[in-house]
């Protein structure tokens, strides 16, 4: 076998690699060129610039789908801020924080003990009370004078997980430091994440809001065309295939993440079947593969009040066609005492299934039964291919 895999190895580094730069089809790339968003890049520039001068600029909130450019324009956006201000010699910083971070962003205390160490100030991820670690952050800060633009990635995960009072905090904090100042740029893929919090933190988040729109077939065309210069040898690519990957994604709410990861995973599993170019085929074999892999990645991060909301809904799906929140109700009640679990109401287990909605795991539409109000009309959205397998992931997380 040893041998076998020398050979492997050796006639794998003699071959032509497919890839130029694998890096420019991922998501946390930044390229130097940001098709179909040069509306958005000046908003964001326009609202930014005051920091140059040291004056403290509005808190921005930036919301759309996954994969229509925020965290992208954003970060271009922000290092070209930063690279003028080094330049110029003027003390700005610019914080970039991953709220959908297990152990760095789950909790308050986290968030700014993260905070604390990017700045300089070592904390232990546990032990402190929390009012201790935001006199640490405040000190580490304003002992210069600077100003700090604070990026929150995926702001909703962390409210979600810490609450909306550290957005209290931070929006209001300016107002305890003597030196320093600091503005908030939030970034999130829930349209609907303002209208839940503190209207009071509403108002000082969103100071200015934009909205990413998803893009077209033809806009991802040009986004991938740019990309696989950047990222693929020329001419590996067959007629058709950026077109189909981008009908895919256009499918998706014009997610140019999910365009870009098609190709790649599309790039790879062509060198592992020992091929020099990329075609239709690879990429649907990468788009089944993406999607199995997508929706596991997201059953197995979600709380157990929703998994155990969809393995209701998995229990009932093959009985009967339409289903409807009280019965997925009423079989989640059951299943809460087989797995030790306190039952939600069934106000709170109907914003679960939304968010299992909004997830694409399940299509929950819904609809009028007039004087009895409202519910949801339930069915799968994942491929049948994956039912079994999310099912056994449900079954071993809940410990059924």
């Amino acid at each position: 076998m040893a041998k076998e895999l020398n050979k492997f190895f050796e006639s794998y580094l003699k071959k032509d690699p497919l890839f130029k730069n694998k890096k420019a089809l991922q998501d946390h790339f930044t390229p130097d060129n940001i098709p179909h968003r040069d509306e958005q890049i000046k908003q964001i520039a326009g609202i930014l610039a005051p920091s140059l001068r040291l004056e403290k600029p509005s808190n921005i909130f930036i919301y759309g789908k996954t994969g229509t450019g925020k965290t992208v324009v954003s970060r271009y956006v922000t290092n070209q801020i930063l690279e003028t201000s080094k330049i110029k010699k003027i003390p700005l910083k610019i914080s970039y924080l991953n709220c959908k971070m297990k152990r760095v962003a789950d909790t308050e205390y986290r968030v700014i003990a993260q905070l604390c160490n990017i700045f300089g100030e070592k904390v232990p991820a546990t032990g402190l009370p929390t009012d201790e670690v935001y006199k640490t952050f405040i000190q580490s800060i304003d002992n210069e004078k600077q100003l700090i633009i604070l990026v929150l990635d995926e702001i909703d995960q962390l409210v979600e997980k810490a609450g909306d009072g550290i957005l209290y905090n931070l929006t209001r904090i300016n107002s305890e430091l003597k030196n320093a100042q600091i503005s908030i740029l939030g970034i999130s893929n829930d349209l609907l994440f303002v209208d839940n919090i503190d209207p009071r933190i509403k108002s000082s988040l969103s100071e200015e809001e934009l909205v990413f729109p998803p893009y077209n077939a033809i806009q991802l065309q040009d986004i991938m065309k740019e990309r696989v210069k950047l990222g693929f040898r020329r001419g590996v690519l067959k007629n058709g295939v950026i077109e189909k990957c981008a009908a895919y994604a256009a499918r998706e709410h014009g997610d140019a993440r999910r365009a870009l990861e098609l190709l790649r995973v599309a790039g790879e599993m062509t060198e592992r079947s020992n091929q020099n170019k990329i075609t239709v085929k690879y990429l649907d074999d990468a788009e089944e593969k993406v999607e199995r892999d997508r929706i596991v990645d997201i059953i197995t991060t979600q709380p157990k009040q929703s998994q155990l909301t969809l393995h209701s809904i998995f229990s009932l799906n093959f009985e009967n066609k339409s289903l409807f929140t009280g019965d997925v109700y009423e079989v989640y009640k059951n299943n809460c005492n087989t797995c030790a679990l306190k039952p939600l109401t069934q106000r709170r287990v109907s914003d679960i299934i939304a968010e299992l909605d909004m997830l694409g795991i399940i299509n929950a539409k819904v609809i009028s039964k007039g004087r009895y109000g409202r519910t949801r009309e339930i069915s799968l959205a994942i491929p049948e291919s994956s039912v079994n397998e999310v099912k056994e992931i449900l079954i071993d997380s809940l410990n059924f």
